[in-house]
């Protein structure tokens, strides 16, 4: 168990009360970090928004990013991203000619860095919970994402991301994993609100000094 009085520096008391906290968090990464796969149409950005708009209504503080289908004639045509805090929308990708490319589809690195990146870094910085959907190869064609991925896992802040089923064995280790089907998605999300919500009501009393 860590106490407070365990930290023994040169730090001034704000400072050590902060190292205090982010070891804390880090402590219980295996429930602070949640990560969340599946096939496509298994409903993962829909639990996404689901859990956030449940953890909205409990005053929680949501930051981040998410991606949406770009649909025309019912047929994909590509994705776009929104930044969960200032609703700012960009094109993540577009069926075209352009570089760089993941399959048919090519990334718009600067909407992705733009907006994408942006709300990650405010989400770190600003929100109770950072949420990143999602983490896949058209994410990754940019090395900003990337860093901002790495810098929302290394923060200590609860976070809640959506991961390409290609990508899963990254993060494996690095929080908690669910794979996510249409039969489950109503008890997963219910769970995972219900997690995310004991955990920041317990760094809320733990900033408070409860």
């Amino acid at each position: 168990m860590v106490r407070l009085n365990d930290f023994n520096s040169n730090l001034n008391p704000d400072d050590e009360q902060a190292v205090f906290e982010r070891t804390v968090v880090r402590q219980q990464h295996d429930v602070m970090r949640i990560f969340i796969t599946g096939k496509p149409g298994a409903g993962k950005t829909t639990l996404i928004l689901g859990t956030v708009e449940d953890l909205k209504k409990r005053g929680y503080r949501i930051g981040g990013m998410v991606t949406r289908e770009v649909r025309e004639r019912g047929k994909r045509v590509g994705f776009k991203i929104e930044a969960l805090d200032t609703g700012e929308e960009g094109i993540l990708a577009w069926v075209g000619e352009g570089h760089p490319r993941v399959g048919r589809y090519a990334v718009n690195l600067h909407d992705l860095e733009k907006v994408g990146v942006g709300a990650i870094r405010r989400a770190i910085g600003e929100a109770d919970l950072v949420v990143i959907d999602e983490i896949g190869a058209m994410e990754f064609k940019s090395r900003e994402f990337k860093n901002a991925v790495e810098e929302a896992v290394n923060s200590g802040k609860p976070m809640l991301a959506v991961l390409h089923r290609k990508w899963v064995d990254e993060f494996r280790g690095r929080g908690r994993i669910y794979t996510l089907i249409h039969e489950n998605r109503e008890a997963v999300q219910k769970e995972i609100t219900e997690i995310l919500s004991r955990a920041l009501k317990g760094i809320s009393n733990l900033k408070k000094g409860k």
